[in-house]
């Protein structure tokens, strides 16, 4: 059955504000990214246990500053807190499925992974130091395509984003101008473009818009029927966003390392030949001392299962699963550091 994301979603923050006929579900806000294999997971998972998911799909900034407000049961972020910033506020944090970052432009004449970039020319367009298709550095990369002498025009997102930080962390380990002037977090101040709200936003201007170019994690271009573009990555090959390139991508973790380290993680150009170079996860946070420990148990549950059980619906969006010893790990921390998680 083909899923609506942009109706479901809008269902699901309807319910955010619904009365106590849904108190029992389980109720969390953040990453735009995630929103895909959350609404599936959810969709079935309420089959299987009753139990529903209430999301709000509004951005991982808004995601962090409603764990921290106790207004939901669980936050999810695609940019991980620091050790120091986790210990401020009482959480923890765990990964749930890798997926990719991935340019997508809407270009006339110009298919699905037909245009390819590489990380120094994309921080220029994002900068608007190249401002039209047919620029010298675009044509070099494409060759065989005929480029229309039309102006870019850069949509970016408008609201605190992890997809932005870690797009923006892209740019700034591939490009020292973009790092010295631009930078990354959540929100920054971009150097031109037109903001838009949430992965779905972007996704609908650059849809809507000849000319445009965006960034999106893969399951809302596939979604949306956008044109992605490939990309050089650091070992120099040219690369399509697909699940084996995001794999690849993600492919030198050290998760149990990593769960030593409040498993702060990021994937971002990474070497291998087939390695994509804006691949991520998202990050879900809950209280180590909760204050609602029965809410926290049942979310940890729908995770679990979605862990062990939701591989599958992972594959298709095309988002990576974890492996197994990195499950492990979480499921371990999940007893280590949260109270009363009944894991």
């Amino acid at each position: 059955m083909k899923i609506n994301y942009r109706i479901l979603m809008g269902a699901m923050v309807g319910l955010a504000f619904s009365t106590s006929a849904f108190a029992a579900d389980i109720t969390g806000a953040g990453s735009t990214f995630v929103f895909p294999i959350l609404a599936k997971w959810a969709a079935t998972y309420k089959g299987i246990s009753g139990n529903g998911i209430n999301y709000q799909s509004i951005g991982s900034g808004g995601g962090i500053a409603q764990i921290k407000a106790k207004t939901v049961t669980f936050g999810a972020t695609d940019k991980p807190l620091t050790s120091k910033e986790l210990a401020a506020a009482g959480l923890t944090q765990f990964p749930v499925v890798v997926g990719g970052i991935v340019p997508v432009v809407n270009v006339p004449g110009v298919g699905p992974g037909q245009l390819a970039l590489d990380g120094p020319t994309l921080a220029l367009i994002f900068q608007g130091k190249i401002s039209r298709w047919d620029d010298p550095a675009i044509k070099k990369l494409n060759p065989s395509i005929n480029l229309p002498g039309r102006a870019i025009a850069v949509v970016h997102r408008s609201d605190g984003s992890g997809t932005t930080f870690q797009f923006s962390t892209y740019l700034s380990r591939v490009s020292a101008d973009w790092k010295n002037n631009v930078g990354a977090d959540t929100a920054i101040d971009w150097p031109t473009g037109i903001g838009a709200k949430g992965n779905e936003g972007v996704a609908g201007n650059v849809a809507q818009l000849a000319g445009s170019i965006g960034y999106v994690e893969y399951a809302f271009a596939k979604q949306n029927h956008l044109s992605y573009t490939k990309m050089v990555n650091k070992s120099g090959q040219t690369v399509e966003p697909t699940i084996e390139s995001f794999r690849a991508g993600a492919a030198n973790a050290d998760w149990v390392g990593a769960a030593k380290n409040d498993f702060y993680v990021l994937f971002l150009d990474q070497p291998g030949a087939q390695a994509w170079p804006i691949s991520a996860t998202t990050f879900v946070l809950v209280y180590k001392n909760p204050p609602d420990a029965k809410a926290t148990q049942d979310a940890l549950k729908f995770f679990q299962w979605g862990l062990e059980k939701g591989d599958q619906l992972a594959v298709s969006l095309d988002y990576v699963p974890l492996p197994d010893n990195a499950v492990k790990a979480i499921e371990a921390g999940w007893k280590t550091n949260i109270q009363g998680s009944g894991m």
